[in-house]
């Protein structure tokens, strides 16, 4: 997701609660802030020497440990609300991929992309998922990935030439 259709979206159910869920049926908590809007630029080279650019948006969440027993999470409203005046400040870039950072003392801090979203009763509640991480120069290091390999965090193995 974008974040032109993030706040597509958003603007379409201010009135709704806005919740998070970073895995399977667990949710930021209601004592979430949101502490850092980031406008990130990517310049990069893989380890087979491409080079690649790009923009993302990062919006960090972060619990309030003096709110911990909150339970009425932040409403949409609110959230555009603290968007809105980062954008008015650091405009943001409407095609950047957007990213919420994110973590607790059960789950380790992540970049957690918009993997979906569900309209349930009063809330908007946006699906966040972990990217894997993946080796951009498979074809060039001349890295044939087996089916596990696939899902291995690292691509390319010392003897393959590329790293």
């Amino acid at each position: 997701m974008n974040t032109a259709q993030l706040l597509s979206l958003l603007k379409q159910h201010q009135e709704k609660s806005l919740l998070f869920e970073y895995a399977d049926g667990k949710f930021v908590g209601a004592n979430y802030h949101i502490t850092e809007v980031k406008n990130i630029t990517v310049d990069s080279v893989d380890c087979g020497a491409g080079t690649d650019f790009w923009k993302e948006t990062i919006v960090q969440l972060w619990e309030s440990p003096k709110e911990k027993g909150k339970r009425e999470f932040m409403t949409v409203n609110k959230a555009m609300d603290i968007l809105n005046r980062v954008d008015g400040i650091k405009p943001m870039v409407r095609d950047a991929e957007i990213k919420f950072e994110y973590g607790n003392p059960n789950f380790h801090t992540a970049q957690l992309f918009v993997d979906g979203h569900i309209l349930e009763n009063q809330s908007l509640i946006l699906k966040l998922s972990v990217e894997k991480t993946n080796c951009k120069a498979q074809e060039t290091c001349g890295v044939a990935p087996t089916k596990q390999e696939k899902e291995a965090v690292a691509c390319c193995s010392p003897e393959s030439g590329c790293c």
